[in-house]
């Protein structure tokens, strides 16, 4: 099953509104492993890893996150990276 990484600001409303929990939630039921943290200039940066299919899931849940948040814009890079085992809050 082909495998890939990703590492993805989301800027807008996503401080303060569960956006890391509610990522966090979402990763697991798609099986996706990584980390999701809050970054100092409001806007919220995680790295992904699963299966293209999930992936392709979960960026389209990063288009819209939780109820209460208001995403305005996705940053999306694939990255070299396979270190991850489960999905953390940062």
């Amino acid at each position: 099953m082909p495998c890939r990484t990703i590492h993805f600001i989301v800027s807008g409303r996503v401080q303060g509104v569960f956006f890391r929990a509610a990522t966090r939630r979402e990763a697991k039921r798609l099986g996706i492993s990584g980390w999701v943290s809050n970054l100092p200039d409001g806007r919220v940066a995680g790295r992904a890893q699963g299966a293209d299919a999930a992936l392709d899931q979960f960026e389209r849940w990063l288009q819209q996150g939780p109820q209460m948040a208001e995403v305005a814009n996705v940053e999306i890079e694939e990255v070299e990276d396979n270190s991850f085992r489960g999905f953390e809050i940062r």
